[in-house]
């Protein structure tokens, strides 16, 4: 079997999945009825999919759900999520109901600053770098005039521009560091725009500069691309109430009930703090937080590669990755919080094209991009909450496996009698995998 293929961008899409199914699929003909089982019945609506990616077979659905009664800053919100991961939603959930009724969850947009460089390396005195840049500076901002006018309509556009010097770091590297306002687009092609004609002009000015040598005018322009690090992008999450109203009234056999306010709020905290010293347990508590925020950021469109990796820098920020969240008790107030970078937008990109993501910022009133940034690190939040509510309490499993069940049941194609069977089993037994495909063999048996 060659898997080689020359020209394959060049292929109709019929033939790419043919090529697909015969080359990689003992049954091709079954490939092709799986491939196409996801297609769109809507021509139109499956040709918007297939153009916004290229060599396109097929859609790969991931589940689209809701979590409801989020109060923020004193408005509800029902929080649209997209995930494949089972108990998420539903944690969330959770925590949105049981902050409702203590105050709910408070967001603040701290700074929406987002970042690009245009990486250079020059040859030569570095005195006549920085006066150069000085004399031109203002050449290079009118040089995007063009570019940033509409967005300086909206209040936006660049607001800085610096030349850093890095070659303690690189011989011969500098940068021009420009940050940018981009108001409710995340900015990405914005910024990289701008950064392109920067570094166009730059060049065209170092080529005219008399006091440069000849060698010194060869500027080399390396790359010129934002940053996904947002360190000036940020959002803050809380929610406090006073330690004994962390009880709950619910019946005595509720799963995970907070019955001492007290012991709970303290073995929370220490479980954060847990988490601000030790790197293998920040990792998968921020991995948590990711959960709600990803959820959320893949709903409307954005770009949750981006978030995560900004996100995962800004914990590591003071030289050891750590914990997102912090909480304390002080004069017996509990409090849980959160500062997290976040660049999204509620235009541009997929927010007109894809019907789904228009329905998510419907349902979340058409926020601004700062308001979409406050929604989504409180879910952030609040799915860190139910994390260390779990297992604080009755442990992350018990209630992680009675949503996986689902899974293995379908893994493993049970009937409707079958599943009854089963989960009325398992209410009162412990869930595992091997568990679960235990019984099903028994009973089948």
């Amino acid at each position: 079997m060659n898997n080689e293929v020359a020209g394959f961008s060049k292929l109709s899409k019929e033939e790419k999945i043919n090529w697909i199914a015969n080359e990689y699929f003992a049954n091709p003909s079954e490939a092709v009825a799986t491939i196409k089982q996801y297609w769109n019945n809507d021509a139109k609506l499956q040709q918007l999919h297939d153009e916004f990616i290229e060599n396109t077979i097929s859609n790969f659905y991931l589940p689209m759900g809701i979590a409801p009664n989020f109060l923020i800053n004193g408005k509800y919100y029902s929080v649209p999520m997209v995930i494949e991961e089972s108990s998420v939603v539903a944690a969330a959930a959770k925590s949105a109901k049981f902050w409702s009724t203590r105050g709910g969850f408070k967001a603040t947009v701290l700074n929406t600053e987002k970042i690009g460089q245009v990486h250079i390396m020059f040859k030569g005195n570095t005195a006549k770098l920085e006066q150069f840049f000085t004399l031109i500076k203002p050449n290079l901002i009118a040089s995007t005039e063009s570019i940033t006018k509409n967005m300086q309509k909206r209040g936006g556009g660049i607001t800085s521009l610096e030349l850093r010097n890095k070659t303690s770091e690189l011989e011969n590297y500098f940068q021009l560091h420009a940050t940018f306002e981009t108001k409710d687009s995340m900015g990405a092609n914005f910024i990289n725009s701008c950064l392109e004609q920067l570094a166009k002009t730059l060049k065209e000015e170092a080529q005219n500069y008399s006091d440069f040598n000849e060698t010194e005018k060869e500027i080399t322009v390396v790359m010129s691309i934002l940053s996904n690090y947002v360190p000036n992008c940020i959002v803050r999450a809380e929610v406090s109430c006073k330690v004994e109203e962390l009880a709950e009234n619910l019946p005595a056999g509720k799963q995970g009930k907070i019955r001492n306010p007290q012991e709970f709020a303290e073995k929370f905290v220490q479980a954060v703090c847990i988490a601000e010293i030790e790197p293998f347990r920040a990792v998968t508590h921020n991995k948590g937080i990711m959960n709600g925020v990803d959820s959320l950021v893949l709903a409307t469109g954005n770009d949750f590669r981006a978030v995560e990796a900004g996100v995962h820098a800004y914990a590591s920020r003071n030289g050891q990755y750590s914990s997102l969240s912090h909480a304390k008790i002080e004069d017996g107030i509990f409090t849980f919080w959160m500062e997290i970078p976040l660049a999204l937008g509620t235009v541009g990109g997929l927010t007109s094209l894809h019907p789904l993501v228009k329905m998510a910022l419907e349902i979340l009133g058409k926020p601004s991009a700062q308001e979409l940034m406050q929604i989504a690190a409180v879910t952030g939040l609040a799915q860190n909450f139910a994390a260390l509510r779990s297992l604080t309490t009755t442990g992350i499993q018990e209630g992680h496996m009675k949503m996986h069940i689902n899974n293995i049941l379908n893994q493993f194609q049970t009937t409707a009698e079958e599943r009854k069977i089963i989960k009325t089993h398992f209410e009162n037994n412990s869930i595992s995998h091997a568990s679960v495909v235990e019984f099903i063999e028994t009973l089948r048996k």
